[in-house]
């Protein structure tokens, strides 16, 4: 992944689908079969989203490196919309911007009063209407965020992620049946990829 902010628009193209392709590769662990169709939906192949996302690895490790809030700003070019956040007393940013894949969310990377990026994940777009979660069996993969989760069960219980990119939620969640049951679910880049109940 090349390039920065200053390029055209085709060449901005371009690296938002990488960017996409990026965040595809970390999913398919979790559900591969939608990856695929993603994939193909972006009409890339699967040897383009491996040198992708090595590109995208190497990038994030040399030793020289750009700050992340950088980076994010040569990738996906200037940010669609920019959020005030309050953390506790810290006032934040929040960056947005609209991937193709995902219409009814937007990329959003939260970047502190330093410029440090504090969190970068999917997020459901202002616009977009927010799922209906009643039941375990509403909590299907991609079906939505790690906020909508924690809103939808609360309270819930944020648990270590297995990568830098992945978060987990511990709660508990009716089925269909009214059975309360104790889940964990996973997500990556903020988007739900699984759950499992706690036996």
């Amino acid at each position: 992944m090349a390039g920065g902010g200053r390029n055209g628009p085709g060449t901005m193209d371009a690296m938002r689908l990488d960017f996409q392709l990026v965040l595809l590769r970390r999913m398919a662990d979790h559900n591969p079969d939608l990856v695929e169709d993603a994939r193909r939906e972006l009409g890339a192949s699967l040897a383009q989203m491996r040198e992708t996302n090595r590109r995208w690895q190497a990038m994030v490790r040399s030793p020289r490196a750009r700050g992340a809030a950088a980076r994010y700003r040569s990738v996906l070019g200037a940010p669609e919309r920019v959020l005030p956040r309050r953390l506790g007393d810290v006032d934040c940013a929040a960056w947005q911007w609209a991937l193709p894949l995902w219409p009814g969310l937007r990329f959003e990377v939260l970047v502190g009063p330093d410029g440090g990026v504090w969190n970068e994940w999917l997020v459901r777009a202002p616009d977009a209407s927010a799922p209906d979660l009643r039941a375990l069996e509403d909590l299907t993969p991609w079906s939505c965020t790690v906020d909508e989760a924690a809103r939808a069960f609360a309270p819930a219980r944020p648990l270590e992620g297995t990568a830098p990119t992945r978060w987990g939620l511990a709660f508990t969640a009716p089925d269909r049946t009214g059975t309360r049951r104790e889940v964990v679910a996973e997500f990556t880049w903020g988007l739900l990829q699984r759950t499992a109940l706690v036996t």
